[in-house]
């Protein structure tokens, strides 16, 4: 593997859910996700003043399980579907498997957590960062 330049990267928190591994996820949080708890480490608690329910917001994690060396999938793991290059499908198998999750947040918790509407990641999933969603209008 050819590297320019790394980059460290560290959870802040981890995700808690009734998903225990990848065969039982769903592919979308459309496709009967369940609702899952971010749970943030202390050190970065602060970090969520201004998160409320109702709220839409994007996850960023680490896709821990990932298999780092795949470059080509079918997509779905349908084989069906053509083959594609990981970086034209949702695959979490990729060279850095960084997830992207679109999520309402329903409630927050005082101790570091709050409760999202249906994700479709595995318990233990690391939360490496979290963004409000934002509407873009065309200029």
């Amino acid at each position: 593997m050819t590297t320019e330049q790394t980059f460290d990267i560290y959870p802040i928190g981890h995700v808690r859910s009734i998903l225990k591994d990848r065969s039982s996820a769903p592919k979308q949080a459309s496709e009967n996700a369940p609702n899952a708890t971010i749970e943030i480490h202390a050190d970065f608690v602060e970090a969520l003043d201004g998160i409320q329910s109702g709220q839409q917001i994007w996850i960023f994690t680490w896709l821990h399980q990932a298999k780092r060396s795949v470059l080509k999938v079918h997509p779905r793991s349908d084989l069906r579907n053509a083959i594609k290059g990981v970086f034209a499908t949702r695959s979490p198998d990729r060279p850095n498997p960084i997830g992207l999750h679109l999520a309402k947040v329903l409630s927050v918790y005082p101790n570091g957590s709050f409760q999202v509407e249906a994700l479709e990641v595995i318990d233990g999933t690391p939360i490496i960062d979290i963004k409000p969603a934002v509407e873009c209008t065309p200029a």
